[in-house]
Formats: structure tokens, sequence, C-alpha cells
């Protein structure tokens, strides 16, 4: 019997690691396609989309499985704790070395281009101001930080809330409470990404901040872009765990796909408040 589990759970060998990498490989060849104007891009691109969406829900749909047939224990859940642990960490990381750009950029590289000699410097009239678009990078308007940057900030604020008084309700056994704070939270995590997409228009059409503005537009997009992502993400992540809460998968003693939701929900709060710190207040 599964309570009688004295071993670690072993699931069967599984196909879709392999078609994982394939798809990421067509995304990325795709990728690679479409930058260089070959229509075929589009079309790997949609492949390898399609292949990894199949992946997902066919993966975490058998995990699921598993866990609901009562395959895993006290062994497993402490090594899928830990591997979310460590796959936060690494994410940490990930953003760490983005915001290692931007320090690099703003404290090191533009004030020393700045500094030279005007009778040798190939960049007269250069100063060290910030935000830079760089020695020739072309001009920009900066997002301001007190619009929607500050809204969005009140929005995953506000979602962080959300979803802390859903696992208020999930330890209290109140059904709906769990239910209703989850559905806030993908409902705050939508607006967010609305925001964002209409941040992005008017950073492209009225403030000339593009992807091609120098150092600061690089920088810019790269840390709000991946925090859009991890967003995304989450959102859908969180839209999985409402699902399954509406079917009654969780308990106060067994909810780790709940857990791990939340940890990374509030991990992308804080990598946004950085972000609006250092991106666009300072």
């Amino acid at each position: 019997m599964a309570h009688a589990q004295q071993h670690y759970y072993v699931p069967h060998a599984s196909r879709y690691s392999v078609l994982l990498s394939v798809g990421i490989f067509l995304l990325a060849f795709g990728f690679i396609l479409k930058l260089n104007s070959i229509s075929a891009g589009l079309f790997s691109m949609l492949g390898g989309v399609a292949a990894i969406v199949f992946v997902l829900f066919g993966w975490f749909g058998a995990v699921i499985g598993e866990n609901a047939s009562g395959k895993y224990q006290i062994w497993e859940d402490r090594s899928f704790r830990l591997g979310m642990i460590w796959f936060i960490f690494s994410e940490v990381m990930f953003f760490a070395a983005f915001f290692g750009v931007l320090f690099y950029y703003r404290v090191i590289s533009v004030p020393e281009l700045a500094s030279f000699d005007p009778q040798f410097t190939p960049y007269p009239g250069f100063t060290a101001d910030w935000p830079s678009s760089g020695p020739k990078g072309p001009a920009f308007q900066p997002m301001a930080a007190w619009g929607i940057p500050a809204i969005n900030t009140l929005i995953l604020l506000t979602s962080g809330a959300t979803l802390t008084w859903a696992h208020w309700g999930l330890f209290a056994n109140k059904q709906k409470q769990l239910v209703l704070g989850l559905a806030l939270t993908i409902a705050l995590g939508l607006i967010f990404l609305f925001l964002q997409a209409h941040e992005y228009q008017e950073a492209y059409t009225k403030l000339g901040l593009t992807l091609k503005a120098g150092v600061y537009g690089g920088t810019f997009f790269i840390l709000t872009g991946f925090h859009g992502l991890h967003v995304t993400l989450g959102t859908i992540m969180l839209i999985v765990v409402f699902l399954r809460s509406m079917k009654g998968h969780f308990s106060a003693d067994r909810h780790f796909a709940f857990s791990a939701v939340a940890w990374y929900w509030h991990f992308v709060d804080v990598v946004w408040l950085l972000l609006f710190v250092f991106v666009y207040w300072l």
C-alpha cells in the first residue's frame, strides 16, 4: 500500500525529456532563422512551442496523477521542496547577473567613458548622465517611475497579499477563501501583464526607448522583459493550482504544488521591487 511505502518512488522511463529538448531546439533554431529573415523560422518556432506545451501538459499531468494515486510520500515531498529551492536559487543568480550588468554600465563603464581627456577622447561631449544610451546611442526618454511602473508595483504587492490570504485559507481548510484568493491573484497577474504590454508600446512609439537605445535600452528590456516572462509563467502555474484547488487536490497536510507556486510568485514580487528601484526610480 502507498501508506506503507519505505523507499523512494522511481517512475517509469519517460520520453518527455527528449521531446522537451527537441522543442527547445526548434524554438531557438527558429528564432535564429527569424532574425536572419528566413521564413521557415516562424514554423520552426511554432513547432517548438507546440512541443513544449505538449510536454508541459503531459509531464506535469503524469506527476499530478502519480501524486493523486498516493505514490508520493515524505521522501518525495522533501525532494520536491529541495528541488524548488535550488530552482529559485538559480533564478536569483540569473537576475543577479543582469543586475550586475546594470551596475557595471551605470557605475563603471559610462563614467569611465566620460572621464577621458577631451583632447584625446573619441567621444567628445559625452557625459556620465544616467540613463544613457552610450556615446553614440540614439536619443530617448526614460520611462517615468510614477506612472505604470508604480501601479504595477502596487498590483504585485497586492497579489502577494491575496496569495498569502489564499494560503491561510488552505491551512484553515477554507475552500472558498483558497479559491477566491487564487482567483484574485491570477487576475492581478493578468492586469500586470496587460499594463506592461501597454508600457512597452508607449516606450517604442512615444519615448524612443527601444532595444536599440544603447546600454539603457538593452538592460531595460532584458530585465523587465525576463521579469514579465516570469510573471507569465507564474500566472500559468497559478491557473493550474487554481483548477486543482477547485477539484480539492490540496489539504493543510499535502500541498507542495501550492507552496512551490507561492514561493515562485513571492520571488517574482521581490525581483520587481528591485527593478522598480534600480531601473525606474534611481
